[in-house]
């Protein structure tokens, strides 16, 4: 008896472990995301950005060389000439465009990880879709074997009665008329719990016809999330945080395009290796200089005010999309939680009839077996219960959905 036990529970675990659970596919899902590797990419490029511009704040060296020959000889005069000039130089003042520089790459770096994060919320939510897909096209499958089950159950009992010539031929041939069209709706059901679990495993990367053994169902029973206020919202959203950094950056490009026609000052020590001139000797000479840079932009013909204004017109433009980005956030709340409260509310009603259908159909059922009742009486009592069956797996599905959709809006 106690073997029987040890092997019962390893059957029960070795079937617990071969089911997948919604996070566990969720994690998988967002590990093999070509888009969450692409922002994952766009977020190291935003980062490479950054670290280049911080290299304005730093002195550059360069080198400069040439090496010429001539080709008509000069008397006393040696045909070559040559000059290597290595230079460090120090930029004191930029008119502001190195650190405006700086600061647009430091933004467009948090644009990118905010990008990336509102991204996940996005794959986690494809993610649930598919799963709660899966699940719904498996119970819509399963109700149409059931409904192909009772109609098979039914012409049985009316083969057995036309055969003891209680009912005429009419009864057998709607039988089966219903029997074909129900085998009909299975191979379409069939066919649509095929598609969603091909999606289901492209989605994570492994093969597209592997099946697959859901730990939750729509039929499970799914906490209702707590509601969350509008403000609460958009300070957890990623996408709104990546707005208000478009606007900061925004107003740095316009700072950048000030300090284009600003003054810049850099100072710098080089030298030079060359020969005397004229070359007579082919000796050489090495000589050191320090100087000191100042550009002055005086007069461009406007060209710095509209430079400003097109800045200016697209600081205005990131101004007006966080707006529209507000409102939008605000109706998507509204919206998704009517849906999640009405889907909910779906549920318990499409529960409840459900209920009284199976109660109809079993009634209908054995008085026909009695002779109390026709067999049209028994095919609108299965039609309704088939209906509510669907309403209830659609009504369970919707909620999961809405459920899945709200937790996105509020970022969690």
């Amino acid at each position: 008896m106690r073997h029987i036990l040890i092997i019962t529970m390893l059957l029960t675990c070795e079937a617990a472990a071969g089911q997948t659970a919604l996070e566990d596919y969720r994690r998988s899902v967002a590990e093999y995301s070509w888009t969450l590797k692409s922002y994952s990419e766009a977020v190291d490029s935003a980062g490479q950005a950054k670290d280049k511009a911080r290299t304005g704040f730093l002195p550059s060296l360069s080198m400069n060389g040439r090496f010429s020959v001539q080709f008509r000889d000069t008397p006393g005069v040696r045909p070559w000439d040559f000059a290597l000039e290595p230079q460090v130089i120090q930029t004191i003042y930029g008119g502001g465009s190195v650190r405006a520089a700086y600061e647009s790459a430091t933004l467009d770096y948090d644009i990118a990880v905010c990008d990336e994060e509102f991204a996940m919320f996005d794959v986690r939510y494809a993610a649930d879709y598919a799963y709660w897909t899966l699940s719904a096209m498996s119970q819509y499958l399963e109700s149409r074997h059931r409904y192909v089950d009772i109609i098979r159950s039914l012409k049985e009992l009316v083969d057995r009665r036309f055969a003891e010539g209680y009912i005429a031929r009419g009864d057998v041939l709607q039988i089966e008329s219903r029997l074909s069209e129900a085998e009909y709706e299975l191979s379409v059901a069939e066919q649509n719990h095929a598609v969603a679990l091909h999606n289901f495993n492209i989605l994570r990367g492994t093969p597209f016809e592997q099946e697959v053994e859901l730990a939750q169902t729509i039929l499970d029973s799914i906490p209702m999330p707590s509601r969350s206020s509008v403000d609460e919202i958009i300070a957890c959203r990623p996408d709104y945080a990546a707005a208000l950094l478009r606007t900061d950056r925004a107003q740095t490009t316009v700072q950048a395009a000030r300090a284009a026609y600003n003054p810049q000052l850099s100072i710098g020590v080089g030298g030079s290796w060359t020969p005397y001139t004229p070359n007579r000797t082919g000796e050489t000479v090495i000589n050191g200089s320090a100087f000191v840079q100042l550009s002055v932009p005086i007069f461009h013909w406007g060209e710095r005010h509209r430079s400003v204004g097109v800045a200016r017109a697209a600081q205005k433009r990131s101004e007006l999309a966080l707006a529209q980005l507000h409102d939008d956030i605000m109706r998507e709340e509204m919206n998704g939680w009517v849906t999640l409260v009405d889907s909910r509310a779906q549920v318990e009603a499409s529960l409840r009839s459900l209920r009284i259908a199976g109660e109809n159909l079993s009634i209908s059922t054995y008085s026909y077996g009695e002779g109390v009742a026709t067999v049209l009486d028994v095919l609108q009592a299965q039609l309704s219960w088939l209906q509510l069956y669907t309403n209830a797996i659609t009504a369970q599905y919707n909620y999961a959905v809405a459920v899945s959709a709200y937790e996105r809006i509020a970022a969690r």
